[in-house]
C-alpha cells in the first residue's frame, strides 16, 4: 500500500517530509492539503515526494492520489515550541538543515539544552470483555460496544524533569492511524474515529471491537494543558490492538477421532508499537571490524571471523555488529559501497556470509547487519554514469551543488549523497532492506541524522511486519528523542561516551556521567527508549590510549553498570591499542578480558544493572586515613572527583555500584545499608577507617547488595 504512514505530530514551523510507500517509480503520485485548520496557508509540492510545514496550530488532513487509491494522513501541529531549546533540532530535518552553511556538526559535543524539554508518554493497549465495556451511555454505539468488547487505549502522560508541571496539567491528545480507518471502511466495519468514547480526562480512549480491522493503531503526544505554561509536545507514543486470529476454538469429535477447531469470537493481542524488542533487555553488544578482526586470507574473513565466534561467546556477548560487508571501493572501513546486493570480494561471498551468520546463531550470538542508506561510493556505477553529465539518467538519483560536485559531508570525498526525494532511489533501498534483512537480526543505520525521517519510519514499519523483535539501532550524533518515534529502538549514546572521555581525562568529576544519564530524560526520550552504551569505536581513538589504564577498566564498569546495552569494541576486551589495526590476539592482556568476563556475567546474573533497572543518586564520601581529622580527604592519586557511586534496582533486588576512574584503589563511605561482597569479584571489599566506619574498598568497580538483598 502506497499510503504514506503513521500520523505526525509537529510544532508550527516544523517541516516533514511526505512520501508513498513502497513506491513505483513509472506511476504518478499527487499530494493535496485535503483539510486544515481556519487561517492555514500551507502547502504541499508538486512532486512524489514533498514537505509540509504547518503555520497555524490544529488538525491537517494531507491527501495522496496514488495507484492504489487516495490515502489521507493526519497531521497535529502544535504552537512553535522548539526554538532555542535543542542544539540539535528536532528532527533529522532540522540536523541536515544546520549543515546548509558548511557549518560542521561537533559530533563530540555533549547535547545541550536550555529551558525545559519535552514531557514525555506511554501508550498501553488492552482489550475489555464485554462485561468489562464502558457503561452505555458515555459515547455512541454504547449498545454494540458492550456486546463486542472494546479495545482500550490507555496513556500516562509524566512531566519533564525540568518542567515545574504536575502529571494532572499535561493533557493527552489521541490520533487513530489513518491507514487503520482506512482499511475498516473497506472492510465494511464502522470507521473506528466514529466510534471513538474518550474517557472523561482525556487519558483514556475506547474502541468498539467492531470497528476493528486486521489492526487498530492509536498514537499519542502528551502536552500541557495551557500551552502558555510549556509550549512542549512529546515524542509520540503508540500501541495496537491486533486480530490475531478467528478467535478461540471449540473442540468437536470427528470421524476417526481426531479433533476438528471450529472458530468461536474473535481473537486480539495488543502490542506496544515503540517498545524495543525484548531481548535487548539482556542484550550486549560487541562490533567487528571485519577487514582486521582476523588473520584471514584475502576473500576468507567470514570464515576466519566464524572461526572466532566460539571465543565471542565465552566472553558473555549475545549481539554481533559487523562493519558494512558488501561491494566497496576498496577502502578498509567498507561505509563507501559500491554493490548493495552483494558481500565484498575482500571479505567472501555471499554463502561465506550466510555461514558467519549461522554459526553466529548456533552459539546464541544475534547478527547486526550495517546498512548504509545515506550514499553510495562515487565509485559505483550510477554516480560514474551521473558525474558531470546532466543527461545521465542517474543525474536525479544524488544531491548537487552549484559547483556541479555531489552533495556530502564533512570532508568525505569519496562518497555521494543519494537524493531520498528521488523514488528511483527509495525503490532500490527498499529491495536492499528485502535483500538482507531476512539473514539477519537487526540493522545498525548508518548516519541515520542524514537521512530523512519518512524513509526510517517505512522501514521500520516494513521490517516489524514481518519481525517484531527485529532490532533497529540509529548512528545519530548527538541523539535526538524524535528518532524514538516509530523508528528506532536502541540509540547511540554519545553524550555517556563523551562525559566518559571527559572523566577519564581528568576535566570533569566522575559524578557527571549521572547527569549524561539523566539527560536522556530532560531531552525528552520516552522510559521505554534504549541506549547503546561504549568507550570506543571504530572512529574513535581507544579509551585507554587517551586516559590510561585505570580510566579504561573504570569506564568499561560503567557501560555494564548504567541503564543501557553495553557495546564491546573487538579488541577492548584484550587491551588493543590500535584503532582499526589487526587484533594482536598474540599479545593479548587476559587480565583485561578475566575482567570484561566478571562484568559481563554479574549485569547478566542481576538484571537490575540492565536497561529496566532504576538509576537513582546516593550520597557517598572518598576517604582514606583518619576521618576524625578531616570528613572528605584524598590521598596517592584518588581525588574525590575520580569516584561516583549510585544505587541500581528493579523490584527484585537493590544493588549498590561504585566506580573508581584513579589508579589506586579507593576507599568509599555510601551512605546506604549494604552488604560486604562485592559481586563483581565475589570477595569481600569492605574496610574500616579509625573510627570503626565500614567502606566499600574498590579499585575500578565494586556492586555491592543493599542490605537485605
Amino acid at each position: 500500500m502506497h499510503h504514506p504512514g503513521p500520523p505526525r505530530f509537529l510544532a508550527t514551523g516544523e517541516t516533514t517530509e511526505l512520501a508513498p510507500r513502497d513506491p513505483d517509480p513509472d506511476a504518478a503520485y499527487a499530494w493535496r492539503v485535503a483539510d486544515a485548520p481556519p487561517g492555514s496557508e500551507s502547502t504541499v509540492g508538486d512532486g512524489p515526494v514533498t514537505e509540509f510545514t504547518p503555520d497555524v496550530p490544529g488538525r491537517y488532513l494531507l491527501g495522496l492520489d496514488a495507484p492504489d487509491g487516495d490515502h489521507l494522513l493526519t497531521v497535529r501541529a502544535f504552537a512553535a515550541s522548539y526554538a532555542g531549546v535543542d542544539v540539535a533540532g528536532g528532527s533529522g530535518t532540522a540536523i541536515r538543515d544546520r549543515d546548509v552553511d558548511d557549518e560542521p556538526i561537533d559530533y563530540a559535543a555533549r547535547e545541550q539544552h536550555e529551558g525545559v524539554g519535552r514531557p514525555r508518554v506511554r501508550v498501553d493497549a488492552s482489550v475489555a470483555s464485554d462485561g468489562d465495556a464502558a457503561p452505555a451511555g458515555e459515547g455512541p454505539d454504547d449498545s454494540d460496544a458492550g456486546r463486542a468488547g472494546e479495545a482500550v487505549f490507555t496513556a500516562v502522560p509524566t512531566p519533564n524533569p525540568d518542567s515545574t508541571l504536575e502529571a494532572g496539567e499535561l493533557a493527552v491528545r489521541f490520533v487513530v492511524d489513518d491507514r487503520d480507518i482506512e482499511a475498516a471502511v473497506a472492510a465494511g466495519r464502522t470507521n473506528p474515529r466514529d466510534a471513538l468514547r474518550a474517557s472523561e480526562d482525556g487519558r483514556e480512549l475506547r474502541v468498539s471491537l467492531d470497528a476493528v480491522p486486521d489492526r487498530l493503531r492509536v498514537h499519542a503526544v502528551a502536552v500541557a494543558r495551557d500551552p502558555g505554561e510549556d509550549p512542549r509536545v512529546s515524542v509520540a507514543d503508540a500501541a495496537a490492538v491486533v486480530r490475531v486470529d478467528d478467535g478461540p476454538s471449540a473442540v468437536d469429535e470427528a470421524g476417526g477421532g481426531e479433533a476438528v477447531l471450529t472458530p468461536d469470537t474473535p481473537e486480539f493481542e495488543t502490542v506496544r508499537l515503540n517498545e524495543p524488542p525484548a531481548w535487548t533487555n539482556e542484550a550486549s553488544v560487541y562490533e567487528v571490524f571485519v577487514r582486521t578482526f582476523a588473520d584471514a586470507e584475502e576473500g576468507h574473513a567470514f570464515d576466519a571471523i566464524a572461526e572466532r565466534i566460539p571465543r565471542i561467546a565465552d566472553l558473555g556477548v549475545d549481539t554481533l555488529w559487523l562493519t558494512p560487508v558488501l561491494g566497496h571501493d576498496g577502502k578498509p572501513h567498507g561505509y563507501n559501497i559500491v554493490d548493495f546486493f552483494d558481500t565484498a570480494d575482500d571479505l567472501g561471498d555471499r554463502e561465506e556470509f550466510e555461514a558467519l551468520v549461522e554459526t553466529a546463531h548456533d552459539n546464541g550470538i544475534r547478527v547486526l547487519f550495517d546498512f548504509v542508506a545515506n550514499h553510495t561510493a562515487r565509485d559505483h556505477e550510477w554516480f560514474q554514469d551521473a558525474y558531470q553529465n546532466p543527461d545521465s539518467p542517474y543525474r536525479d538519483r544524488y544531491e548537487w551543488q552549484a559547483s556541479g560536485e555531489p552533495g556530502t559531508y564533512f570532508d568525505w570525498e569519496l562518497i555521494a549523497n543519494l537524493n531520498h526525494a528521488n523514488l528511483e532511489v527509495r525503490r532500490f533501498l527498499l529491495d536492499v532492506i528485502d535483500e538482507w534483512a531476512p539473514l539477519v537480526d537487526g540493522f545498525r543505520c548508518d548516519m541515520a541524522w542524514a537521512v530523512p525521517d519518512s524513509f526510517w519510519r517505512e522501514l521500520r514499519d516494513r521490517v516489524k511486519d514481518i519481525d517484531s523483535e527485529f532490532l533497529l539501532m540509529d548512528e545519530t550524533i548527538p541523539y535526538i528523542p524524535g528518532f524514538h518515534e516509530g523508528m528506532f529502538d536502541v540509540h547511540f549514546d554519545a553524550t555517556l561516551y563523551f562525559q566518559l572521555r571527559q572523566v577519564g581525562r581528568g576535566a570533569e568529576p566522575a559524578s557527571t556521567v549521572l547527569d549524561a544519564v539523566d539527560q536522556r530524560a530532560e531531552i525528552g526520550f520516552p522510559d521505554h527508549a534504549e541506549f547503546l552504551q561504549y568507550i570506543e569505536n571504530h572512529d574513535e581513538t581507544r579509551y585507554r590510549v587517551e586516559c590510561g589504564d585505570a580510566a579504561a577498566a573504570a569506564a568499561g564498569a560503567a557501560i555494564m553498570t548504567l541503564p543501557g546495552v553495553p557495546m564491546v569494541y573487538a579488541g577492548q576486551e584484550i587491551g588493543q591499542r590500535g584503532r582499526r589495526d589487526a587484533i594482536a590476539w598474540d599479545h593479548a592482556r587476559e587480565d583485561i578480558r578475566d575482567r570484561y568476563e566478571r562484568l559481563f556475567e554479574t549485569r547478566r546474573d542481576h538484571p537490575a544493572l540492565g536497561p529496566a533497572g532504576d538509576l537513582s543518586r546516593v550520597d557517598y564520601h572518598v576517604a582514606s586515613g583518619d576521618l576524625s581529622e578531616r570528613p572528605v580527604v584524598a590521598s596517592g592519586d584518588v581525588h574525590p572527583d575520580d569516584v561516583v557511586a549510585f544505587r541500581r534496582s528493579d523490584g527484585e533486588e537493590d544493588l549498590v555500584v561504585v566506580l573508581n576512574f584513579a589508579p589506586d584503589d579507593a576507599s568509599v563511605a555510601v551512605e546506604v545499608d549494604h552488604g560486604e561482597r562485592d559481586l563483581v569479584t565475589g570477595e569481600a571489599c569492605l574496610v574500616e577507617d579509625a573510627e570503626g566506619t565500614e567502606r566499600i574498598r574498590v579499585d575500578e568497580v565494586a556492586v555491592v547488595p543493599v542490605a537485605g538483598e
